[in-house]
Formats: structure tokens, C-alpha cells, sequence
């Protein structure tokens, strides 16, 4: 039997010095380069956007929904019913408190979708959140707005109510005894078209 010559793989072979720290630098680079990419993504149901305008106690324009940046898309506040504009002083005030929560225009505020991600009209539904602060709540706590549930989005059903228990409770905004709102926005649009 003859002698065969055994070659050893180059990956076995003596490494100098020099090589390891070049290969453990690269390595440390592309796992720096991997955790910082995690940070700035959100999940999938959610979009980061700017506000072009408040519109409404309840709707807003934005910019920056999907892969066209520069087109304004109308936003409706999930579990929200604010009063309408022409309902004084109460429609003033929603939009005045949603224009503050923001804080102007130009401003980013992350949307979060549930099950159905549009209304009948073709509005984008979300539930609006800014510096983590969900402002649809806001807006029901402080008394500016009403929780309507809409089904099949009801992720965040049970804090807009308890918002609306605590705003009642305390005779905020539209649930003031003193000067109460008399229809809600609802019956206030069907009675006014």
C-alpha cells in the first residue's frame, strides 16, 4: 500500500496573528451594523409619517404613507367620534387639542393599524401615537372626543373607555354639566347634511 499524502484544509491551517484581528474587527462591524438597523424599524403594522395638517378633532393629512413619500394621505382616529366644526365650541376645541398634542405641522407621529386598515370612504384608520402618548385616548380623556367602538377594530376599545369614564367623571370638555354637549357628532352630522 502506497503512501498517500494528506492534505490539510487551508481553514486548519496556522493563522498569524494579524489575520484573527482582522476577521474578529469585521466581525464586530457587521454585528454593530445589524443591531443598529433593528432600532429605527417599526413592525409591520405601523408607519412613521409627518403631519401635513390636523383636520378635524378626528382626521388628520399626512405625508409619507407607503413608497410615496410626497403624497397626502387622510388619516381617521380609530374608536374616536369627535364633535364636528360646526358643532361650537366643542369641534373648535378637538381639533385645537389634537393640533397641540402633535404640535404643529411638519411634525412625526407613528400610525398603528388593526384588523382593518381603511373606512368605507377610503380613509387610512389608525390609532395615533406621539412621543408615546396615544392621542386617540388623549383626545377621549380630556373630553374633546367620544369612544365609538368600530368593529373589527377594537385593539385599544377598553383604555378609550375607560378614558371616556374618567372624562365623564370629571365633567371634562363635552361632558361638562354646566354646558354639555346636546348631540353627539353622530347625531350632529345626520341632522346637519
Amino acid at each position: 500500500m502506497r503512501n498517500k499524502q494528506f492534505k490539510i484544509p487551508e481553514f486548519l491551517m496556522p493563522v498569524r496573528l494579524g489575520d484573527w484581528v482582522r476577521k474578529i474587527a469585521i466581525l464586530a462591524c457587521l454585528l454593530l451594523l445589524v443591531s443598529c438597523q433593528g432600532k429605527n424599524q417599526l413592525p409591520d403594522n405601523q408607519a412613521q409619517v409627518k403631519v401635513a395638517r390636523v383636520v378635524s378633532g378626528q382626521s388628520l393629512e399626512v405625508l409619507g404613507m407607503a413608497e410615496q413619500p410626497n403624497l397626502i394621505s387622510q388619516v381617521r382616529l380609530v374608536g374616536v367620534d369627535a364633535p364636528d366644526l360646526r358643532q361650537r365650541p366643542w369641534g373648535e376645541a378637538a381639533k385645537e387639542q389634537l393640533e397641540n398634542l402633535i404640535g404643529g405641522a411638519e411634525q412625526s407621529v407613528t400610525l398603528e393599524f388593526d384588523l382593518e386598515a381603511k373606512d368605507k370612504i377610503g380613509r387610512t384608520l389608525a390609532y395615533v401615537w406621539k412621543d408615546k402618548v396615544l392621542l386617540n385616548e388623549e383626545l377621549v380623556k380630556q373630553g374633546n372626543a367620544m369612544f365609538v367602538g368600530r368593529s373589527p377594530n377594537h385593539k385599544y376599545d377598553q383604555r378609550l373607555e375607560r378614558a371616556q369614564q374618567w372624562a365623564r367623571l370629571m365633567g371634562q370638555g363635552i361632558w361638562n354639566p354646566e354646558k354639555p354637549m346636546r348631540l353627539t357628532p353622530g347625531e350632529f352630522r345626520r341632522q346637519n347634511l
